[in-house]
């Protein structure tokens, strides 16, 4: 099998993943990390903390534990329950299971959607909290 057959076959079997058993978790796995995203900003918003970002976790050493310990616990678990589903739908249709992507698509569901929403949340909400402050 050469490397463009590889990839076209996952890229294959990761859009299948739309129409196939499951596919609710597409819309209810985003939206779960995107609730515990808008959670957790508007939680730093108050703490008067950094805005989380991804590049933050690289070049703040003193903070970098914490930030990462933070954002596993808050999506951990709708990672993980990405993770079993995924896998439980590779086994219903492929009757085989595809490690790598499951983690592919658990980052999609739950990762990805966490990462682009806390941070701008923190930003938002900090601005209406000084404005509420200042008033």
């Amino acid at each position: 099998m050469t490397p463009q057959e590889f990839f076209a076959r996952v890229g294959e079997m990761l859009v299948g993943r739309v129409d196939g058993p499951f596919n609710f978790r597409l819309l209810v796995q985003p939206t779960v990390a995107a609730i515990l995203a808008i959670r957790a900003g508007l939680r730093d918003a108050r703490l008067n903390r950094p805005p989380f970002l991804f590049w933050a976790i690289f070049t703040d050493r003193g903070a970098r534990h914490d930030l990462l310990r933070q954002g596993w616990t808050d999506v951990g678990k709708v990672f993980i329950v990405a993770v079993v589903l995924d896998v439980i739908y590779d086994v219903m249709v492929y009757r085989w299971v595809y490690p790598g992507q499951a983690l592919i698509v658990a980052a999609v569901l739950a990762f990805i959607p966490y990462l682009m929403i806390r941070g701008p949340v923190t930003r938002i909400a900090r601005r209406f909290f000084l404005h509420a402050v200042e008033k």
